[in-house]
């Protein structure tokens, strides 16, 4: 398992020219490790290019082979499926199969879980078609704040002037070229942010309109109801108000980009990207497992429901949202769990067959928490030496002080419940708990974390099992 930075740069290789082995190696750099389960996930994502590259007839009958991945929490489950969706640039979607209710029970319903995976989809297709469109944006956006900090002069009663407002019908009036030569010398002061402080009045959509909560056959579901277009008097309506340039700036490039964005095209692209490659990671799937005869009463009285309520969504239906109707024959689904009290033979049958592909991840050993550590391109070590860094401290953490780290999770995972990989972030979070309250008054200082400075640090706390539970 690996801990996710936010905006790290994806792989220059595009995914159609990526074999298997390839997928395996990009997924090394951040997941230590459950080879069998890299294994699958990257034979499942090179089978999509695959479907795609045959026939309509054939590829609709190829069904995607849905991975059921079993093992204790902390080993990297989660974090593979992530780093897949990321890799493919696939809508992806993770929900805790515990959260849903049986039809009939208040709840979510399973289906809710596909229209959450096509907003997904329509912020990543709208998010393309911007920076598509960006540069035409950014002209207009500039042109609008020209005209707002140079306004057009009002036409002069006087027979010299002339009585028309549109640029290119006057372009020989002298006093249009002098307009047009001020908006250039404020066009440069724009770009080269003089102008940035400035306040100008601009007009602004007011977006904070009002969803509802319906009760439905299926449950209570949240309705997005497009209230402008239903009642254009009271909804949507612009007011005026005084921003800087900079603010402006990107307010209106905003606006721009919006009016170049062709919304039902965005709604096609989602919906087709969502039956394409959409991926839907069901986690905890083993807390509704359980069919044994004395299950059926209590908090566990909807867990076969939710079984099958969701043996159609696997199996292929197709599910209303307010985008369209969206067909899940060819989403991927990859369910976890750690099946501690139950068994994947404690699913419904019918829900069994529906996921081919068992992966089993072992648990991880003091080696693989060494490696963990040192190796991922976002390494918990490498994380904290930067945030040490912003404050002037440089931090090191020696190889002996790496394996103490490993030796100590180990062992408090073994004392206390087995969370796996997430042990080291809480060991280290309170290993360089001193340096990280001080580290503003250090700069410069340079502080090393070998096996005695961690064995200073945490002995104590560890070898307390009542504390270490609590701290820990």
């Amino acid at each position: 398992m690996a801990i996710e930075l936010a905006g790290e740069a994806a792989t220059s290789i595009p995914l159609e020219e990526m074999t298997p082995r390839q997928i395996v190696a990009e997924l090394d750099k951040y997941v230590v490790g459950q080879k069998d389960a890299k294994r699958a996930v990257a034979i499942a994502l090179r089978n999509r290019w695959r479907r795609l590259q045959l026939e309509s007839e054939m590829a609709r009958e190829i069904m995607p082979k849905n991975i059921l991945m079993i093992g204790p929490t902390g080993v990297g489950k989660t974090e593979i499926a992530r780093r897949l969706a990321r890799l493919a640039k696939a809508p992806f979607l993770k929900v805790e199969a515990s959260k849903f209710t049986e039809v009939g029970y208040v709840g979510r319903d399973v289906e809710s879980m596909v229209r959450d995976l096509v907003e997904i989809a329509v912020v990543m297709v709208r998010e393309e078609k911007r920076a598509a469109v960006q540069d035409l944006a950014e002209q207009r956006a500039e042109d609008r704040l020209l005209q707002l900090l140079v306004p057009q002069q009002a036409p002069s009663v006087k027979s010299s002037m002339h009585t028309g407002f549109d640029l290119e019908e006057i372009e020989s009036d002298p006093d249009q070229d002098e307009l047009q030569a001020t908006r250039e010398k404020f066009r440069k002061m724009l770009r080269t942010g003089k102008l940035d402080k400035r306040k100008v009045e601009i007009e602004i959509e007011e977006t904070n309109l009002p969803s509802f909560e319906m009760f439905t056959p299926q449950g209570v579901e949240e309705v997005g109801i497009n209230m402008k277009e239903m009642l254009p008097g009271l909804f949507g309506r612009r007011k005026r108000q005084q921003v800087t340039v900079e603010e402006a700036r990107e307010i209106l490039i905003q606006q721009e980009a919006e009016k170049l964005i062709d919304r039902q095209q965005v709604s096609r692209d989602a919906r087709r990207r969502v039956e394409q490659d959409g991926m839907i990671f069901l986690d905890e799937i083993d807390k509704v497992a359980g069919r044994e005869a004395g299950s059926r009463g209590g908090p566990d009285v909807s867990r076969e429901g939710v079984q099958r309520d969701l043996l159609p969504i696997v199996e292929g239906t197709t599910v209303s949202t307010k985008y369209g109707m969206v067909q899940t024959d060819h989403i991927l689904f990859l369910a976890a769990g750690a099946f501690h009290v139950s068994r994947p033979s404690d699913l419904i049958p019918e829900l069994q067959g529906r996921f081919p592909i068992r992966v089993e991840l072992r648990a991880l050993t003091e080696a693989d928490f060494v490696r963990i550590l040192t190796e991922p391109e976002t390494a918990l070590t490498k994380q904290y030496a930067a945030l040490m860094s912003t404050e002037g401290v440089k931090l090191t953490f020696s190889k002996d002080g790496v394996r103490e780290i490993a030796r100590l999770a180990v062992e408090v995972n073994s004392q206390t419940e087995n969370i796996g990989a997430r042990r080291l972030a809480t060991l280290i979070e309170r290993l360089l708990d001193e340096v990280s309250f001080e580290a503003p008054d250090m700069k410069g200082a340079k502080v090393a974390i070998d096996a005695k400075y961690v064995q200073d640090a945490l002995a104590d706390t560890v070898k307390d099992q009542d504390l270490s539970r609590y701290v820990l």
